[in-house]
């Protein structure tokens, strides 16, 4: 029988600047949907009684409004989870809080909508009071603690295993598509080649070799995969952290990158000579509570990302990527006068004068 699979949000392909280098594009592709390393990523549980959406049941064509609500084990599974992926000494740290508003990841657990999750810093552009998360099934069910890790690790950054281009699968389409039109998945046409018969951008994926026991890949049953010749009779991917797992998110999120030491920036500009892919933290404290500018000036391809100081910890605030274009990167926010901010930046690479530079104004 056919497992029940996680169906990822569609979202369109980044555009980037035309002729870029071969290096420059690989390191876009590849982590524009990646944290910046050091980041607290907070979460939250839907709890509300208004939170509730209406969804269809498959092959009736009938309605009806569902809760996003969880009980209580189905929240100690994922907060389990969220400590396994912790445990690994990265570089990310997960709180979980109530206030919504607070929290980058946005957990609901409605039935009947399946389980998916945003990947990565997509889940920045979800509303407030939407879910960047469902699991849509009982997660304390023999096996399937797994999609909760499953789930979480789509939120690190990371994409289906079974897609990636290195695995050299080859499928019967024909019957993907049937079996996953009917029970337990009901997915259209569109839904199965996104989810499965789609094979991701080299730059994409998780490592640069198929890991057939990743967490991030499905199990499949006899049938649907023609070659390589022993996976004919299934694929079945144990539902726990695979060494590959996590050792890539482990050079993804080191747990002590190396970074040029945090300076004071009194609203001022900084020069940046950082080396390709490397990132550095400069802290600001507003003079006055206004709306700022903060940002980069200079020929450089700039991820920059802003967060407010709380305890001692980062909450996110507001971020752009350039997308491979060599102009500046700004964000504009509300900054509080006595309140410290990190301006954290990462180049992808840096250009011919040295310039670059991080301000606010």
């Amino acid at each position: 029988m056919t497992a029940r699979y996680c169906s990822l949000p569609q979202q369109s392909a980044p555009a980037f600047a035309p002729g870029l280098a071969a290096g420059r594009l690989h390191a876009l592709v590849s982590g524009h949907r990646m944290w910046v390393n050091g980041t607290v990523l907070h979460y939250c549980f839907f709890d509300r009684d208004t939170d509730t959406s209406v969804i269809a049941g498959p092959g009736t064509g009938r309605t009806r409004a569902v809760s996003w609500v969880g009980g209580k084990e189905q929240r100690d599974v994922v907060r389990e989870c969220f400590q396994e992926w912790g445990d690994l000494g990265i570089g990310l740290s997960f709180v979980e809080v109530d206030d919504r508003s607070e929290a980058e990841l946005r957990i609901g657990f409605q039935t009947g909508d399946g389980s998916w999750s945003a990947v990565g810093r997509d889940a920045l552009r979800v509303g407030l009071d939407e879910r960047t998360m469902n699991v849509g099934w009982d997660l304390t069910a023999p096996g399937e603690r797994g999609t909760a890790l499953h789930e979480i690790g789509h939120a690190l950054g990371m994409l289906h295993e079974h897609q990636s281009p290195f695995a050299g699968i080859h499928w019967d389409d024909e019957a993907v598509y049937t079996d996953l039109a009917g029970p337990p998945n009901f997915w259209s046409r569109d839904t199965t080649w996104f989810n499965v018969l789609r094979k991701l951008d080299a730059h994409e994926v998780n490592g640069s070799v198929w890991d057939p026991h990743s967490i991030m890949g499905y199990p499949f049953p006899a049938g649907l995969i023609l070659e390589p010749e022993q996976f004919r009779a299934g694929l079945s991917p144990p539902g726990v952290l695979s060494s590959a797992d996590k050792d890539f998110v482990r050079r993804w999120y080191p747990p002590d990158p190396a970074r040029e030491p945090r300076e004071l920036v009194p609203f001022r500009s900084v020069p940046l000579r950082l080396a390709s892919g490397a990132q550095a933290d400069f802290t600001i404290e507003p003079p006055e509570t206004r709306t700022y500018t903060v940002g980069t000036f200079g020929d450089a391809d700039t991820l920059l990302v802003l967060f407010e100081e709380r305890d001692g910890r980062p909450r996110y605030l507001a971020g752009t990527d350039d997308g491979g274009t060599p102009h500046n990167a700004t964000v504009r926010t509300r900054l509080i006068k006595g309140r410290h901010y990190v301006v954290r930046v990462r180049m992808y690479s840096t250009w011919g004068s040295g310039e670059t530079a991080v301000m606010c104004w």
